[in-house]
């Protein structure tokens, strides 16, 4: 694990149509914006290839088995929200991701999200693939 790994970061256009009565967020978004953080992750990593590229182009799908939130600050539509991404755990069948989603500096949410690695076309349990791992590893931090 490299502490040093650079961070991978996503902004979010946060809309008048995120939020609720209260003028924040709706809680229910919250998991949207990270998890499109880490598709945005996947793209960057795997030359523009997301979630469904891989699903239909590769073969592989990652279907969540975990995920948790942690709120620290409400999220309003006044300034973008920056969503940082790492993997923090590569192990045999599954990819374990923090993100932490910050506004004007300030931690707004933080969160981990577990993914395990299928075949896509038959829903079966498959190891990492090869070439995944050869990206992740060196990406992942303490």
């Amino acid at each position: 694990m490299d502490s040093n790994a650079p961070h991978f970061e996503h902004e979010i256009r946060v809309t008048w149509g995120d939020c609720d009565p209260a003028k924040i967020v709706y809680t229910a978004r919250i998991p949207w914006f990270a998890l499109d953080a880490i598709n945005a992750w996947w793209e960057r990593h795997l030359d523009g290839d997301g979630w469904f590229q891989m699903e239909l182009d590769r073969n592989v799908g990652t279907p969540f088995v975990h995920m948790s939130l942690d709120f620290h600050k409400p999220i309003t539509p006044r300034n973008r929200l920056i969503c940082q991404v790492d993997p923090i755990k590569l192990g045999q069948s599954s990819i374990r991701f923090r993100v932490l989603g910050r506004q004007d500096g300030q931690l707004c949410f933080s969160g981990e999200f577990v993914n395990v690695f299928i075949v896509a076309e038959t829903f079966a349990k498959q190891a990492a693939p090869k070439d995944i791992r050869a990206i992740v590893e060196p990406l992942l931090i303490d």
